[in-house]
């Protein structure tokens, strides 16, 4: 049996409060949207994914959203689910790629710092380089490793742990380099940071 095409969905912001007051919209999604959403919270699993689509409620990026649920075909799941990317641990890491970093491992109850490339190149007045350069430089020393593609991100994750003398090292770069507001973000990163992640986007296929 073959997925429905289009799925109507409500959706609200997701709150921590028991009765939320909060206006409820409506939308029409494809199945590949609907989908698309769903797999930031399961990865590339079927079964859960064939979970969620049943249960007929997922919350993504701080907004529940809510359907009537529905079995989904294993088959047409796995058709629909193929067209979606996979792990591909043979790519390299490429700088030219790279659209952020996370600096994870901060300690319990802290939250991984982002740092968008469009944040991060940011200069002080004087200074030719920006801490995004020292950042892709240790890249292309150390070479991340790769670690999985994030549908959450939409990108390919690639980790470089951090020992006390490559924080020390960044620490003293941020202050160097760092505009005041962003380095203010990367003393709380980097004090116990544990590894830095980037973010590298797939690019379109050449049709060439």
């Amino acid at each position: 049996m073959p997925l429905p095409e289009a799925i109507p969905v409500r959706f609200t912001e997701e709150e921590a409060e028991y009765l939320s007051v909060r206006p409820v919209r409506r939308q029409v999604l494809r199945i590949e949207q609907l989908v698309d959403l769903i797999l930031t919270v399961t990865g590339k699993d079927p079964v859960r994914v064939a979970q969620i689509l049943r249960a007929g409620s997922v919350v993504y990026h701080f907004y529940r959203y809510w359907w009537d649920g529905f079995e989904a075909d294993p088959e047409a799941l796995r058709h629909l689910l193929a067209q979606f990317p996979e792990d591909d641990p043979g790519r390299p890491f490429r700088a030219v790629d790279c659209s952020a970093v996370l600096i994870e491992g901060g300690g319990p109850g802290t939250s991984p710092v982002l740092l968008p490339r469009e944040q991060a190149t940011r200069r002080r007045w004087f200074r030719r380089s920006s801490f995004w350069d020292v950042l892709m430089e240790l890249a292309g020393r150390e070479i991340p490793a790769y670690q999985n593609y994030s549908y959450a991100h939409r990108a390919d994750l690639f980790v470089l742990s951090t020992d006390s003398d490559r924080r020390a090292f960044l620490s003293a770069q941020a202050a160097r380099l760092a505009p005041r507001e962003l380095h203010r973000q990367l003393v709380r990163g980097l004090a116990a940071g544990t590894r830095i992640v980037f973010l590298c986007p797939r690019r379109p296929r050449s049709t060439d």
